[in-house]
């Protein structure tokens, strides 16, 4: 209780600095004779303070659960083990363990790469084994979803523990988590991702405390835990509730999207007829009655395929009007040349000569009405209620994103589903051994994430309340950070290169404003994390900046621009070439940058260019962003731990 005292008044004392430092530094501390570095460098403190307002309101309510009742022995479960081109080895390792888990329940190995070894070792032990059916062929596969969500259609089990390849289970697993279930709103239980091959020094930052602790048990807290894709179980009533809404609502979208647009072009064409054109004006004026008829029953309740059946059924009967009639019109076309046979032996060439004429007049003229209903059809052949450009119609996990669990958690929390944060390691895996990989998988978690935000924003997502909207856009939020760092590492370097501060003020009165509130912030991780450290994730928020923009780029290109996104599954062997600087070339560029600011520094401030105080408080500036970005060098050079060599998990305890 002490600490959780001593943490909301360090929350409520850097909300208050925090707030008073920005309404100052925007206010009265401008330099606008170098705002094209004072302006963004300004709006970057005013992210960084509403990012520590979010991670303030997140741990704010930190939810410490007790044990959960003891399960009842009737549930029924399936295990779901995901893998896709991990080595079998692997695969059978974590698929033994989940047999063992003491609960009744039936193991699944869904392998997405149809590896005939795997299948076989896998009926010898007597495990499920999953794969993809022809029914997916030349079609969309969307990845780890597509392979959940084919499962899903071929088990039975009311619950599913859902496991990454690499994810050893242990036995308790489902003795210590399926007693959240007894309350039938409760649609996920997620557990911490702890892994067992990372040494103590963990340099590629693999461990996440932080997250998985304060983080996950602040956002329980607000009924906001969401699915981190391994170590969670979900029951699978909700997954198919949510299967089908999502069905619904997005054929919904696709048939209104589809008829307002058919309205348009039936509109378009009929300003292109003449008064000669009666016949083709009724028919045009009946498709767009049938077009709106059907938009009227939609609207009133009628089922989509009923609409769309009649809507089909009138548009088949006007077509064949209108197909006499467009002929009837380009014979009249036709006939303007006047062309008659003659026996002359030039009349065939004359013809011709003729006929290309008449040809390039029709191909000049401007959409037909018969063209118009082509565009039409095709626009209604799109609604397509069995959905068969998919493989399967209903997909209960997400296909939004390259990253499937934080879409699904949140389309639950908006069907008023519950979740649930389990504080206790019940599985071990494998974090990546060398910085390519780490690199590989932060920067598919970042872009999934931010696929989720450009296409469902959670704040403007209906049915969660305004503290679960908050917590989910805290996380989409924190990948702006790179975006943030670019100019803070920016303009230590620029004032003691060039002279030029963005800050307008007496140094004595920055640090009198801008101190309290670090020390209030930093209390804040102090008090949260319980003696966790920290430093090593606040390191590589800023560190890896390179890899939020390209996720934030990458994002935007494939939402906006329907660039493709590819899925690549995080290597789980060590990359065993020699360390390869290209990976962190930007951030080695800075590096430099700051070494030469420093000598220039000193340079300019012995030369009487630059004063004193000012060149002290940016040179502690570039020494703090060295620091950030020390972290880059063990990571580096960090070819796997010990325990990679033993091929071991590592020990539950």
């Amino acid at each position: 209780m002490n600490r959780m005292l001593a943490l909301r008044i360090s929350i409520v004392a850097s909300a208050l600095l925090g707030t008073t430092y920005v309404t100052w530094r925007w206010l009265f501390s401008l330099n606008m004779s170098a705002w094209w570095i004072a302006v963004p460098l300004v709006v970057c403190e005013t992210y960084s303070i509403i990012d520590s307002l979010f991670f303030s309101m997140t741990v704010w309510r930190a939810k410490t659960r007790p044990a959960p009742p003891v399960p009842p022995i009737d549930f029924t479960v399936d295990v779901f083990i995901t893998t896709y081109n991990e080595p079998i080895e692997m695969v059978m390792r974590t698929a033994v363990a989940a047999q063992k888990i003491r609960y009744p329940h039936k193991t699944w190995v869904l392998d997405d790469g149809a590896r005939e070894e795997l299948l076989h070792q896998t009926q010898a032990l007597g495990i499920g084994y999953v794969s993809r059916g022809t029914e997916w062929k030349n079609r969309p596969r969307h990845a780890k979803a597509g392979n959940v969500n084919n499962a899903l259609m071929q088990t039975t089990g009311e619950l599913i523990l859902i496991l990454d390849a690499d994810q050893v289970p242990a036995p308790e697993i489902l003795d210590h988590t399926l007693g959240y279930f007894l309350d039938d709103r409760v649609a996920l239980v997620q557990t911490p991702q702890t892994f067992g091959n990372v040494s103590i020094a963990d340099p590629l930052g693999s461990q996440a405390p932080l997250f998985y602790g304060p983080i996950q048990q602040g956002k329980d807290g607000w009924g906001a835990a969401y699915f981190c894709g391994s170590n969670a179980v979900l029951r699978r009533e909700a997954l198919m509730q949510l299967g089908v809404k999502r069905y619904v609502i997005e054929l919904e979208a696709a048939i209104k999207r589809s008829l307002n647009d058919s309205g348009k072009i039936i509109k378009a064409a009929k300003k292109k007829l003449t008064r000669s054109d009666e016949q083709l004006r009724l028919a045009l004026d009946q498709i767009l009655g049938a077009v709106v008829e059907a938009q009227e029953n939609i609207s009133n309740g009628k089922t989509l395929g009923e609409a769309t059946f009649i809507l089909h059924d009138r548009i088949k009967d006007i077509s064949h009007a209108l197909v006499f009639a467009d002929l009837d019109q380009i014979k009249r076309d036709l006939d303007i040349i006047g062309i008659e046979q003659s026996n002359d032996a030039n009349w065939a060439a004359e013809w011709i000569d003729d006929l290309e004429d008449s040809l390039d007049g029709l191909s000049t003229k401007e959409l037909s009405p018969l063209a118009a209903l082509s565009t039409v059809m095709e626009l209604l052949k799109s609604l397509d209620v069995d959905r068969s450009h998919e493989a399967i119609p209903i997909m209960p996990i997400a296909t939004i994103s390259i990253t499937e669990d934080m879409a699904t958690s949140m389309r639950l929390h908006g069907m008023k589903w519950k979740s649930v944060y389990h504080h206790e390691t019940l599985a071990i895996g494998l974090a990546p051994e060398d910085m390519s990989s780490m690199l590989t998988q932060r920067l598919r978690w970042a872009q999934g994430t931010m696929q989720v935000f450009l296409k469902e924003n959670p704040l403007f997502q209906k049915g969660m309340t305004v503290p679960q909207k908050l917590m989910y856009f805290s996380t989409m939020w924190s990948y702006f950070s790179g975006f943030a760092a670019l100019f803070y590492f920016a303009a230590p370097i620029i004032f003691l290169c060039f002279g030029i501060l963005p800050v307008r003020t007496d140094p004595v009165e920055f640090f009198l404003r801008f101190i309290p509130f670090m020390i209030a912030n930093q209390l804040i991780f102090l008090f949260a994390s319980r003696g966790i450290s920290t430093w090593r994730g606040q390191q590589y928020s800023y560190a890896l900046f390179p890899v939020w923009i390209k996720a934030t780029a990458s994002a935007i290109a494939n939402v906006y621009f329907k660039r493709p996104m590819t899925f690549v599954v995080t290597p789980k062997t060590r990359n065993e070439n020699s360390p390869n600087l290209r990976l962190i070339y930007p951030q080695l560029i800075f590096i430099a940058a700051f070494v030469i600011s420093l000598f220039v520094g000193i340079a300019r401030y012995a030369t009487g260019l630059a004063p004193l105080l000012a060149t002290l408080i940016n040179m502690m500036w570039v020494l703090f962003d060295l620091s950030l970005l020390r972290v880059l060098f063990p990571a580096i050079l960090y070819q796997g731990s010990d325990s990679h060599k033993r091929g071991s998990h590592g020990n539950l305890t």
